[in-house]
């Protein structure tokens, strides 16, 4: 059993001791001390109420945890507001929407049926920062607990926020409704027995499109491993290209992670879902004279959004890998768009997280205006692959000294230590990119070049320099 308490919130596998794995107890602890912290960050000095919104995704253990996690708030003299099913941007506008001073969405995102998770929002309906989440981490260890008299218990309310999350979503002023009706899409839909199976139809019914469902009932049994990558999506690959649809979409159990499959059945990749949405947004954007033109993605996602970036004469900028790091970035440049490699697309124009719903619209848009089949518009973009390896150690004490050498080995190009290691071989336009495990005595090696091949070779260059290391 597993329990991983980090920053941004706690996560782990149902069942088993406390402090071992997601028990009651560790539930309870940590809604405490977000509750605690709560009213030490957001000051009510007129003593009005506080309020959470309170999400979850399908998974099989989401009500019991919905129901600890509310029940806790509320004896915390903190009043609920319970989203029910929803995404996770549903439940991160929802705060917004509601005026609330946080909220809390209960899911494991694209973890297997056994996990779930508590993610922590702030009054913006984003994530807290690292300071934030560790005084919650602290408090939570302290257990020193009070909870609030019968008469100062909150209250518990419900409300269904998605039909507001898709007008905010509708109302973009780049999201052309009437083109993408007039195109007459046909698409699949894979919403692996989760909350995506609630919001994702509604969305495609109002945008005119034609919705082939697949693993769509919020069921919480998930009909394949949850994580969107191409090994998990086959029977959906298989239906596009049965259905004769223009395109297929898969979404993690939260909605916040977004792949696509073109008409012939092969993979979009995850990585360019960002690129995509990002080039029509810069292209846009470019027609309206607006400047500057800015994107955020993290160290470990493809340059291909850095080339459509200064295609449109923009300029790129790298975060460390993380949601919050990804966004606290493009707060503080200014980023028209942003997000991340695994399908994350993030658009401040409407908030600051991943959203599915607003990179499927945005696609569709997109789409409708080229006028061209999905693999074709593949092809207008910087074609790159990324290799991903491990290197594992017995002593985790190696991995200083790992990153230190390739730091000297590749002292004469571009090196970024934001996270990790990252070498930057510009004339050959590759990459990669070394980061230790917070948790494991593990170094990640990510590797970007203009083909799988020379990708695989880099990564297996820069193991081999860490095996004469660990040799001694």
């Amino acid at each position: 059993m597993t329990l991983i308490k980090s920053i941004s919130g706690i996560r782990g596998t149902i069942g088993g001791r406390p402090s071992e794995s997601l028990t009651p107890i560790d539930i309870v602890k940590f809604t405490y001390a977000y509750s605690d912290k709560l009213r030490e960050r957001r000051p009510h000095p007129d003593g009005s109420r506080y309020k959470v919104v309170v999400g979850k995704d399908a998974r099989l253990s989401g009500e019991m945890v919905e129901q600890l996690v509310c029940g806790t708030l509320t004896a915390c003299g903190i009043d609920v507001i319970k989203a029910g099913f929803a995404s996770t941007p549903t439940t991160e506008m929802a705060v917004t929407f509601a005026g609330a001073d946080g909220g809390i969405i209960l899911t494991a995102s694209h973890n297997p049926r056994q996990w779930n998770a508590l993610k922590l929002l702030n009054e913006k309906g984003e994530f807290l920062t690292a300071k934030e989440g560790q005084a919650i981490l602290d408090c939570a260890e302290q257990g020193d607990f009070s909870f609030a008299e019968v008469d100062q218990l909150g209250s518990v309310t419900e409300h269904d926020f998605t039909d507001e999350h898709l007008d905010a979503v509708l109302a973009l002023e780049d999201v052309d409704l009437e083109a993408v009706k007039a195109a007459h899409f046909k698409v699949v839909l894979d919403a692996v027995n989760s909350v995506g199976g609630v919001i994702m139809p509604k969305l495609l019914e109002r945008m005119g499109v034609e919705c082939v469902c697949l693993n769509c009932e919020p069921t919480g049994e998930f009909a394949h491993n949850p994580e969107p990558l191409p090994k998990n999506l086959v029977d959906l690959s298989e239906a596009v290209v049965r259905e004769k649809a223009d395109f297929g979409i898969s979404v993690d159990p939260d909605v916040d992670r977004l792949a696509l499959i073109c008409e012939d059945g092969a993979p979009f990749v995850e990585e360019y879902t960002l690129v995509s949405v990002a080039d029509y947004l810069l292209e846009q954007a470019q027609k309206r004279g607006v400047s500057p033109l800015r994107t955020v993605s993290n160290l470990s996602s493809s340059r291909a959004l850095r080339d459509v970036t200064e295609a449109h004469g923009g300029e790129y900028f790298a975060s460390a890998v993380g949601e919050v790091n990804v966004t606290t970035k493009m707060h503080e440049i200014g980023a028209l768009i942003g997000g991340e490699g695994n399908g994350g697309v993030i658009y401040p124009a409407i908030h600051a997280g991943r959203d599915a719903m607003v990179g499927v619209a945005l696609f569709l848009s997109n789409l409708a205006h080229k006028g061209i089949k999905v693999t074709e518009l593949k092809k207008t973009y910087p074609q790159y692959a990324i290799d991903k390896n491990r290197i594992e150690l017995s002593d985790k004490t190696m991995i200083d000294s790992i990153l230190a050498a390739m730091k000297e080995h590749f002292a004469s190009e571009k090196i970024n230590l934001t996270d990790g290691v990252k070498i930057e071989f510009e004339e050959k336009k590759q990459w990669v990119l070394l980061r230790r495990s917070n948790t494991e005595p593990i170094i990640r090696i990510f590797s970007e070049a203009q083909t799988e091949a020379e990708a695989k070779a880099l990564s297996a260059k820069v193991i081999a320099i860490a095996d004469k290391i660990i040799k001694g």
